[in-house]
């Protein structure tokens, strides 16, 4: 079994080590073991990705040149970075925007006023140097936050409120307006979520919508829509937490008509970690697919992981992140895209100071780049699993250590393995064969099996 590793620990903040001492042949078959099966093959990997908000756009923008061109080659070079494939951006303003925003003036329902060049300043520029990056078309979602306030119930984008009835058509005709201008300026868009969020009523961008107006307005409006007028865009619905993914996935996916029209279900980590919800989503709509939407570290004024006393790249933020992500995949997940991009040293600009951490930050004061402990949880993902690998089925048999298995195109198997405890003696068995391993504490180490 020929075997290389890579490793990040807490201790000396080490970073992407490579280990070249780890012993191949045969393993103690009394240590505690990750034990993989590659008899059995799940859902098919698509990749890793973030989200390209109009605060990331312009804090990038604002850095120097060579500093811009090293964040964007650190997310989507696959040579010299995390090799980023997938993007989400935002349709009208959310809260990572500078301000509340639409693309159309008050009133106009049939949105004959509809003008993208805001997204022309800074979002649509750093969608295309990215995708330069990546040297090929970067897959992107698009959420809206909130429809123009004239639609809603409560005449504003903030607050939540509820789309009015009478404009369910003409906010579908928005989203196509979108899809369509994007398309012009050559930024393609894959996929559509009906709402971000669709639960939470937020002092910022934010609409709400029940499972089953959610369904309703898929199978009436949107889902025709767009199935007439862009028959390229996948729709993806929830986009919002685990806790009670099942319940809204099932109201809509159990109806067929408008589950004709959806490609699967986006889940967000906030408030849970109830990974399995994903399976039992899947097991009820084994055809339907799985996409992790969003996710970041929040850091508020109030909330004790306040920016000032140091909870902002601590390194339980990475395990946090390689937590999820090994919960999401081992659960059916297709793929992953993280939260904004880019945010300055205070975890914004935000138009309502609901600041974040985003895995690489633009200092503005110290004019430097900060990577955080979460872009190298998500380089031991990224860096060595390759789109089109298939899930394997895994087993760990110590606590507070967690892991996941692919099988690329060629025929290498990745296990991403963390350890969130004290130093763990284990072996790495693949079919019978294995190695002895050696997971210190707080670590996560990827082992890259060659054919």
């Amino acid at each position: 079994m020929k075997v290389t590793a890579v490793r990040s620990q807490k201790e000396g903040l080490k970073y992407w080590e490579d280990l070249p001492g780890e012993k191949t042949g045969s393993y103690d078959p009394e240590r505690p073991v990750i034990a993989v099966n590659k008899e059995l093959k799940y859902q098919e990997f698509m990749g890793f990705g973030g989200a390209f908000t109009e605060a990331a756009a312009y804090t990038l923008a604002k850095a120097p040149k060579d500093l811009r061109e090293e964040a964007l080659q650190s997310y989507f070079s696959k040579e010299e970075g995390l090799g980023y494939v997938l993007g989400r951006v935002h349709i009208n303003s959310c809260d990572f925007s500078l301000s509340n925003y639409t693309y159309v003036r008050e009133g106009d329902k049939e949105l004959s006023s509809f003008d993208l060049s805001r997204e022309d300043k800074w979002v649509i520029p750093m969608v295309k140097d990215a995708a330069g990056y990546a040297k090929s078309e970067i897959r992107l979602l698009a959420s809206p936050w909130s429809p123009p306030g004239f639609m809603k119930d409560t005449g504003e984008m903030n607050h939540g409120g509820r789309l009015l009835p009478e404009y369910y058509q003409s906010w579908a005709n928005y989203y196509v307006k979108y899809i369509k201008e994007m398309e012009k300026r050559g930024v393609p868009i894959w996929a559509v979520s009906v709402q971000n969020e669709p639960l939470a009523k937020q002092v910022w961008d934010s609409c709400i919508y029940t499972a089953e107006e959610e369904r309703d307005f898929i199978r009436e409006y949107l889902g025709p829509t767009l199935k007439k007028r862009c028959p390229g865009t996948e729709i993806i619905i929830w986009d919002h937490n685990r806790d009670v993914i099942v319940e809204r996935g099932a109201v809509v996916l159990s109806d067929k008509e408008a589950a004709g029209y959806v490609w699967g279900t986006g889940n967000h980590w906030y408030i849970s970690e109830d990974f399995q919800n994903l399976t039992t989503l899947h097991n009820l709509f084994p055809k339907k697919h799985i996409l992790f939407t969003e996710g970041c570290v929040e850091l508020t004024e109030t909330a004790e992981n306040a920016v000032h006393n140091g909870y902002l790249g601590s390194w339980s933020n990475g395990e946090r992140y390689g937590r999820n992500i090994i919960g999401d995949f081992n659960n059916w997940s297709r793929g992953w895209i993280d939260w904004n991009l880019v945010l300055d040293e205070k975890g914004g600009p935000n138009h309502v100071e609901n600041y974040c951490e985003a895995p690489i930050m633009y200092d503005t004061k110290e004019n430097r780049l900060i990577y955080n402990n979460s872009y190298y949880y998500i380089g031991h993902f990224s860096k060595h699993i390759e789109v089109g690998a298939r899930r394997l089925e895994i087993s760990v048999s110590k606590e507070q250590v967690y892991a996941v298995a692919f099988e690329n195109p060629g025929g290498d198997v990745v296990v991403v393995a963390q350890n969130e405890g004290s130093q763990r003696d284990m072996a790495l068995v693949i079919h019978q064969e294995g190695i002895n391993i050696t997971l210190p504490e707080h670590s996560m180490t990827t082992y890259r099996i060659c054919k």
